[in-house]
């Protein structure tokens, strides 16, 4: 917003003119929408169907996504409808089929630089094949793969005990048990800015006065794992500044710290390596492609799995620093 004063006359009266931008305009409409989608305690148990006391029960419990940058407790509306969908078992089976394959190979879920290269490499080797892919998140992969809308989902959610991925996850959303298939691990933890000026070393460290984070959305592995070592340290999230600026992919959340936007996100190794910025190790996952057991044998399926043992993607993953291809390829499930 400009402001600037015009003097009329001698001394007598001036007019203040404002000058607004549309960006400025398009961000205070946005700020306006975010506010309206926010629901109240007695507006989200009206929404739940439950008594007031038993929303605390469910953000405390079962990671009702709610906010307290207000000083009182808020729900965002779209989040709320988010978390319920996750928490859904007995999906109605999806109606539409996907076509059977004619060239076009569809993958959805987790983000993933090594994954965005490997489809690149399968589209310069297949001029009359094409694989597209669709940034959703773990979750919304596993949604995409229950709808039909994809023939193989990208996903890394970790489970409760910490030491298994995908499989609870895939069988609440699925019911029945896809394949899985391992496409990678991968090293997950904190980056940081170059030089860790605000001397961060854990996520203890998040909730330090000035600074700020950037995060990934509720549909994500990544979120997933950040929330689970926040809660073993007894951290809520809504006490770190910036825990509810969402961005869409890992490298989203580099280049918001390599701007010098945030001093911290939840990402990958390959990321900070790339961009030359810090970062703090938490965890290997391991990285799965899912595939329904209708489209296993597709031959988009296959060429894409083959891809996996071929030199030229071994050569692309040698290129990245925080990937271990040695499990790649192999069957996960069932073995």
């Amino acid at each position: 917003m400009v402001l600037s004063t015009q003097v009329l006359g001698q001394g007598c009266c001036s007019q203040m003119r404002l000058t607004v931008s549309n960006e400025w305009k398009l961000k205070f409409k946005k700020g306006i929408n975010v506010m309206e989608n926010l629901m109240s305690t007695k507006e989200v148990a009206t929404f739940l169907n439950v008594n007031e006391k038993m929303v605390y029960t469910l953000v405390a419990e079962k990671n009702l996504p709610a906010t307290k940058i207000t000083g009182k407790w808020l729900f965002p509306k779209h989040l709320v409808e988010q978390w319920i969908e996750a928490n859904t078992s007995n999906f109605p089976e999806a109606v539409q089929k996907l076509p059977p394959y004619h060239g076009l190979l569809i993958i959805a879920g987790s983000n993933d630089l090594l994954l965005d290269k490997a489809i690149s490499l399968f589209n310069e080797m297949n001029s009359e094949e094409i694989v597209v892919f669709g940034n959703l998140g773990s979750m919304g992969g596993l949604s995409a793969l229950r709808k039909n809308l994809c023939h193989i989902a990208s996903s890394h959610l970790v489970q409760e005990n910490g030491n298994e991925y995908n499989f609870s996850f895939a069988y609440r959303e699925l019911e029945t048990m896809p394949a899985v298939v391992n496409f990678c691990s991968r090293e997950q933890g904190i980056i940081l800015q170059k030089g860790n000026p605000k001397k961060i070393h854990s996520v203890n460290d998040l909730t330090k006065p000035g600074v700020t984070i950037v995060n990934r959305s509720l549909a994500t592995g990544t979120r997933l794992l950040l929330d689970n070592e926040l809660r073993e340290a007894g951290i809520n999230g809504d006490k770190i500044i910036g825990y509810q600026n969402i961005v869409n992919r890992h490298m989203d959340v580099g280049l918001e710290i390599l701007a010098n936007k945030a001093d911290a996100g939840p990402g990958i190794r390959p990321v900070a390596s790339l961009l030359g910025l810090d970062f703090i190790p938490l965890r290997w996952e391991r990285f799965d492609l899912l595939v329904s057991k209708e489209f296993f044998f597709d031959q988009g399926v296959q060429k894409f799995q083959g891809l996996l043992h071929e030199s030229a993607f071994k050569k692309l993953a040698k290129s990245l620093d925080g990937y271990d291809i040695g499990d790649s390829g192999k069957m996960v499930f069932p073995q």
